[in-house]
């Protein structure tokens, strides 16, 4: 991608973001779901008792080819879009062996993005401490660039056609905020790279958190055009002398959440908004109640 070919996709994104109040869309809302299966159809219904309209690829250990088939095949029957598959591996793992490893694994669950028409595949961009956890060489231009490389290699070895490949925004490695994306993207230089959008990971400051909304606006600004899918949760900060970030149920927080789904419904392409780590379906369930009753506030409706 040229510096003329990026400038004309970020005012084309910019004036996409002018005109999100025109095309505000209803929202697709989804949770993973506790019900144990291996058939499609009793996973579908599930969703659809508990009002959810999009998934997460169920988790299967090595589904085959004909169980990848049949699960978009029910899903889609059902009116059930697959929001993500999850990688969830350390694709920058200082072991070479490893990180191979894990890279073929990203390899694979980006096919089966595709296969399932996914809106995307999704992985951090790892981290160069063997726990996958912070380090100082995670915000180097070392990292951003084994990172340009890693989505590279992911996308090439794939060509996906209907799904993107997306990294997930984290507070202590990059890409850290809507910036860092953006120069990732320009970076990466393929229209098959996209993004995923988890706001409370970037939360990362007392201003950012208590003007949450405001950064929301920023994030969607910069970012919306290319926004595939969506984390939901809140944040809390406990007492005490340290900063430290709680992730708690939407509602019990004080993220704002009518600025995240104003901004999620005039995303150019529907994105659905996933619901993560929470103990139980009725934590879910509390969660998604709130995120309906905001959505209302603000005219956002929901598939």
């Amino acid at each position: 991608m040229t510096r003329r070919t990026f400038s004309t996709a970020v005012l084309g994104a910019a004036t996409a973001s002018a005109t999100f109040a025109q095309s505000k869309k209803p929202i697709r809302l989804g949770a993973p779901i506790f019900l144990k299966s291996d058939d499609p159809e009793v996973l579908a219904r599930e969703h659809k008792r508990l009002g959810y309209t999009s998934a997460y690829f169920p988790p299967f250990d090595s589904p085959d080819a004909n169980l990848i088939a049949a699960v978009r095949k029910t899903y889609t029957a059902n009116n059930l879009v697959i929001a993500e598959v999850g990688a969830w591996v350390n694709i920058l793992h200082p072991d070479p062996a490893t990180r191979k490893k894990n890279l073929d694994y990203a390899i694979d669950r980006m096919r089966i993005a595709d296969e399932v028409d996914a809106r995307c595949c999704v992985d951090t961009a790892g981290s160069f401490n063997t726990k996958s956890s912070a380090d100082p060489r995670n915000v180097s231009k070392e990292y951003f660039d084994a990172t340009v490389e890693n989505c590279r290699k992911i996308i090439d070895a794939v060509k996906p056609k209907r799904s993107k490949f997306t990294i997930e925004m984290m507070f202590a490695n990059l890409p850290d905020g809507p910036d860092s994306y953006l120069q990732l993207i320009k970076a990466v230089d393929r229209k098959e790279f996209a993004v995923h959008m988890d706001v409370c990971n970037v939360l990362s400051s007392p201003d950012k958190y208590y003007n949450s909304g405001k950064y929301i606006d920023e994030l969607f600004k910069k970012l919306g055009p290319w926004v595939m899918s969506c984390h939901a949760k809140d944040l809390t900060i406990p007492g005490g002398r340290s900063l430290t970030f709680i992730e708690v149920v939407p509602g019990r927080g004080i993220v704002d959440y009518k600025s995240y789904l104003r901004n999620l419904a005039q995303v150019p392409r529907e994105a659905p908004l996933m619901l993560e780590h929470f103990a139980n379906d009725d934590e879910f369930q509390e969660g998604a109640k709130f995120i309906r009753k905001q959505g209302a506030d603000v005219g956002v409706s929901f598939v």
